[in-house]
């Protein structure tokens, strides 16, 4: 995948945004309860996560499978022009409605980098990168035009952009493509099945057995994958696959990744 280093996230340059301004409930992914807003106790002065190398032994298993998409490095250099929220506390209440709203954009441009160099795109390619210019674009506005954006409407535009450029992609496999849109896959045994070119946009396959499984060119956007037993699977040109859809699934080094993406420290 060829997503830029400006859309993956640079924790050395964010203000903690990501532990600060989701909210999450006690549960098998957190071990705490915390409100929208107020910093993680394990939040540092300095940023950092106190237990970063210790998140899934502490409970925090919800926190290794975040990804910003490189938001929170945008809203604290760019956006806030380096103004730490801590030292400037008039910008917080700002800075945390602007992070949810950035990190939505992010990952339609890392989706949107993606389809644009898929040598299939070709017939929608100018589309692509008008749509990566025009969402580029309203990432650079100012706190109060970005806090007030209608991201659900420019996200139903870009999704039909990623659907055609899914849609092209795939028709280079041959034979028919399972369409398991949205399926209700948890737990599915799928063990060396052959979904090759399937559409698996935000199937639900949390626990699946998929080892073995071809899913080569298969379209993986939104694809819940918590658990899923992923060891020896094929992903090697799947489309739209991101990391932490794998550092949420159990894998080995048998499973094959794309060579952007890496097999988790965890495995």
């Amino acid at each position: 995948m060829p997503a830029t280093s400006s859309l993956r996230a640079d924790c050395g340059n964010c203000f903690g945004l990501c532990c600060v301004v989701p909210a999450f409930a006690a549960s098998a992914d957190f071990a705490i309860t915390k409100p929208a807003g107020q910093a993680c106790p394990n939040l540092g002065e300095d940023s950092r996560c106190g237990i970063h190398d210790k998140l899934r032994t502490k409970g925090f298993t919800g926190c290794t499978v975040y990804d910003c998409f490189g938001a929170g490095q945008k809203v604290s250099q760019v956006t806030f022009d380096g103004d730490d929220w801590r030292k400037t506390p008039k910008t917080a209440k700002s800075m945390f409605a602007v992070f949810p709203v950035m990190r939505d954009l992010h990952e339609l441009l890392y989706y949107l980098t993606e389809a644009a160099a898929l040598p299939t795109s070709a017939p929608i390619h100018a589309n692509l990168t008008g749509m990566i210019d025009r969402t580029e674009g309203m990432t650079l506005e100012k706190p109060e035009v970005i806090r007030k954006l209608a991201v659900h409407e420019h996200r139903g535009a870009v999704n039909g952009l990623l659907l055609r450029a899914s849609e092209l992609a795939r028709a280079e496999v041959p034979g028919k493509k399972k369409d398991r849109r949205g399926a209700d896959l948890i737990g599915a045994k799928l063990k060396g099945a052959n979904l090759r070119g399937a559409l698996l946009r935000g199937a639900y396959l949390i626990g699946a057995d998929l080892r073995d499984a071809d899913l080569r060119r298969a379209d993986v956007i939104g694809a819940d994958l918590r658990n899923a037993d992923i060891r020896g699977t094929d992903f090697r040109d799947a489309l739209f696959l991101i990391q932490s859809q794998l550092d949420a699934a159990k894998g080995d080094a048998t499973t094959k990744l794309p060579e952007s993406l890496s097999h988790p420290a965890h495995w």
